[in-house]
C-alpha cells in the first residue's frame, strides 16, 4: 500500500533549528495537515508526524512522483535511475550524503545535487518534518511563510509518494 508524505525542510540544506522552534513548527505543520472540524471526510488521527534532526545531509526525495529530472547546464534529461542509484548508495552506507556536489552524467559538468531540475520536488536536509496520510496534498506559501516563522527559518515543502 502506498503512503502519501508530505516534508517540510530548511531550505538552507545544512541549516537545523533549535528544539525549541522545532517544536513550535512540528505543532503547527500538524495542525495545517490535519484537516479542519469542518471537513467530514478529515481524519486527524490519521496525521502521524515524525521529526528529524539528521548527522549528515539527506535526500529528501518526492518518491513515486518523480517523473524526470533535468541539467541545469545543458537542460539535458538525467535518468532517474542515476539519481536512485545515488540514494540506495546513501541508504548502504547508513550515513547520509558526504556532499552535494556532483559531475552531470549528461555533459560531465559539476553541479550541486540540489541545483537539478526535478519533475516532482526533490531536496536535502539535515532537518525534517514528515507528516504521513496528510489531510492534504500541499501548503499555501502563507502557511510555509507561517512554519518558517515558527522555525526561525525558511522552508519548502515536498510530497512524496512512497
Amino acid at each position: 500500500m502506498s503512503e502519501n508524505v508530505l516534508s517540510v525542510i530548511p531550505t538552507d540544506p545544512y541549516w537545523q533549528p533549535a528544539p525549541d522552534a522545532a517544536d513550535r513548527a512540528a505543532a503547527l505543520v500538524l495542525e495545517l495537515v490535519s484537516g479542519s472540524a469542518d471537513d467530514d471526510h478529515a481524519d486527524p488521527d490519521a496525521v502521524e508526524l515524525d521529526i528529524d534532526w539528521h548527522e549528515s545531509l539527506t535526500p529528501v526525495d518526492c518518491g513515486q512522483y518523480l517523473t524526470s529530472i533535468r541539467c541545469p547546464h545543458c537542460n539535458g534529461p538525467i535518468d532517474p535511475e542515476w539519481y536512485r542509484n545515488l540514494l540506495d548508495a546513501c541508504d548502504e552506507r547508513g550515513d547520509g550524503l558526504p556532499t552535494l556536489d556532483v559531475t552531470t552524467p549528461c555533459c560531465t559538468t559539476p553541479t550541486s545535487l540540489d541545483r537539478l531540475d526535478y519533475d516532482g520536488p526533490c531536496g536535502f536536509a539535515r532537518f525534517e518534518i514528515a507528516t504521513w496520510n496528510p489531510q492534504c496534498s500541499s501548503l499555501t506559501s502563507g502557511e510555509l511563510a507561517a512554519v518558517g516563522r515558527a522555525l526561525g527559518h525558511p522552508v519548502r515543502q515536498i510530497l512524496a509518494r512512497i
